[in-house]
């Protein structure tokens, strides 16, 4: 089929690479998200799938909004049979999506209806899921609710980061993808509706929800922790300044300290919860790089009136 994809992070190069290499298949241009600031010198850059389609010599088109006139006219031009999309950032309206005859097919990463949303990796991980995996579905106009094509499954492991867990799901996501349009253009894969039973919505998490609050367990430390893990980072603050937190270790083993208490030993660093303490991993106070957490504890010398929060 004659394709143009649609997709802008690091998450939709693995479909993105498997359909350039598919034989049945012809991306002639990608539509993704205006170069935009990145970095600390905040230099203007161009999405990771406008570089990947540059290399590859393909058209690359990056309109201010999906609605946009002169882009809708070079999609009817370019006349694509179907437009795959992985995590593009933008909502489609209906003038985009009647275009293209066999319509936009996204991959998305839950079992839908589960996870209907900006972060269904980040919510499977924060509320504790066991399986998650990715879906194939027809865009229609509600949010994450057309009929699917095919899903994969994934174990969500214990140790499991947001991160990690998106990278496992953009690979085996990128199969199911090729699979789906291959399908479509057989004529012999039918999308299906959605169960009513089951919707969950998974909303953009912000720095601000990404706040660790030491009264809680340890189990909900972790999750929170491991699912704002890299994006977008989990923070707390020691002595007014923030300081951000790779994942921690459950130590149910330890002894109890208050939320927050700090205990720096010679092989650890341990800080209490509701329950049990955790092990803090990696730190990056405010302004500094990132470093392990005895480091940060011999830099500080937290004092026993110290709290984390």
């Amino acid at each position: 089929m004659r394709l143009v994809f649609a997709g802008t992070p690091d998450t939709a190069l693995p479909s993105l690479r498997a359909l350039l290499d598919s034989p049945r298949h012809d991306v002639v241009a990608v539509v993704t998200r205006p170069d935009a600031q990145s970095g600390r010198g905040r230099k203007v850059h161009p999405s990771p799938v406008a570089e990947l389609a540059e290399e590859a010599g393909i058209e690359v088109l990056r309109p201010p909004k999906a609605g946009d006139p002169d882009f809708l006219e070079r999609l009817r031009r370019i006349d694509p049979d179907c437009c795959p999309v992985v995590a593009y950032g933008a909502l489609l309206p209906q003038s985009a999506l009647d275009i293209p005859r066999h319509g936009w097919v996204n991959l998305h990463f839950s079992l839908l209806p589960a996870w209907r949303g900006a972060a269904p990796v980040q919510h499977a991980v924060l509320h504790g899921d066991q399986i998650t995996g990715a879906a194939t579905f027809r865009i229609v106009r509600e949010l994450d609710a057309g009929p699917v094509y095919g899903v994969v499954t994934e174990e969500v492991r214990p140790a499991d980061s947001s991160g990690d867990l998106l990278a496992r799901l953009a690979e085996s996501g990128a199969g199911l993808l090729v699979a789906t349009l291959d399908g479509i253009e057989d004529g012999k894969l039918e999308a299906v509706p959605q169960p009513a039973e089951g919707v969950s919505l998974a909303p953009k998490i912000g720095v601000d929800d990404a706040r660790v609050d030491w009264s809680a367990p340890a189990m909900r430390v972790d999750r929170l922790i491991r699912a704002c893990t890299p994006a977008p980072g989990a923070w707390t603050e020691f002595r007014g300044q923030r300081v951000k937190l790779g994942p921690v270790r459950p130590a149910p083993d330890a002894p109890a300290l208050d939320p927050g208490r700090i205990a720096a030993s010679k092989n650890s660093v341990l800080v209490g919860t509701a329950t049990h303490p955790v092990e803090l991993g990696e730190v990056q106070p405010q302004g500094k790089r990132l470093m392990g957490a005895g480091e940060w504890a011999r830099g500080v010398r937290p004092a026993d009136e110290d709290r984390l929060g």
